[in-house]
């Protein structure tokens, strides 16, 4: 699909923890747009490729796991469902095991082709709020609006720390630091489509701001385009 007739769309990249995702749901409800989750797709290849006892290092088992995955999201009263092959993996899909891997299955060329067509297929049907690590720059690079999102390490690492927490899974913080450190690392320095913001993307730092102030920025920023 080419990705220079698809507009209609507010893209939202950035880091881990910088607040993208639940910033961009709850645009995408104030504007009456459909939110499109691309973490969470290859959050669902990772864990698929995990359940199967797939070899990480195997790019070609990799990439077919991914095109044969029957993959649904589903977006209802503000909360996600996904599901893989049947499987509701929702909660699955953000354990620190499918997040320390994932990395794995992001830097494939064949990986990310098909995802990304499934994405931009998505966003053909409607008005969308698009939310990942590439959608201003090579997904959507023609979208109307585009936000990169960002916070200091120790703030994403304390934002995600209180998430897991919260699920009852008790991780060390400087461990999780690191981890978000060097996750940043690799996704900012990959060869294949790496995490840095659109040309003519608006940058805004998340650090000392709340979920609101956020959300009204980029609110009133999509409402001067659509």
């Amino acid at each position: 699909m080419d990705p220079e007739h698809i507009t209609e769309v507010v893209a939202i990249d950035g880091p881990a923890g910088a607040g993208k995702s639940t910033a961009a749901r709850r645009l995408a409800k104030l504007l009456g747009f459909a939110f499109l989750d691309t973490g969470a797709m290859y959050r669902a290849a990772t864990w698929r490729a995990l359940d199967g006892g797939i070899n990480l290092g195997d790019h070609t088992a990799l990439a077919l796991s991914t095109q044969q995955m029957d993959l649904r999201i589903d977006e209802s009263d503000g909360k996600q469902t996904v599901l893989v092959d049947g499987r509701d993996v929702t909660e699955a899909i953000r354990s620190p095991e499918v997040t320390r891997e994932i990395y794995r299955l992001d830097a494939i060329l064949e990986v990310r082709g098909h995802l990304v067509e499934l994405q931009r297929h998505v966003a053909s049907l409607r008005p969308t709020v698009a939310e990942g690590r590439d959608m201003g720059t090579v997904v959507f690079p023609r979208a109307k609006c585009k936000f990169y999102l960002e916070a200091s390490l120790d703030e994403r690492a304390r934002r995600r720390f209180e998430e897991l927490r919260s699920k009852g899974i008790e991780v060390d913080f400087q461990a999780l630091r690191d981890e978000i450190e060097i996750r940043d690392r690799k996704t900012m320095t990959r060869a294949i489509s790496p995490l840095r913001p659109a040309d003519d993307a608006i940058r805004i730092d998340t650090t000392h701001l709340t979920l609101d102030q956020v959300v009204d920025q980029m609110a009133a920023r999509a409402r001067l385009v659509f």
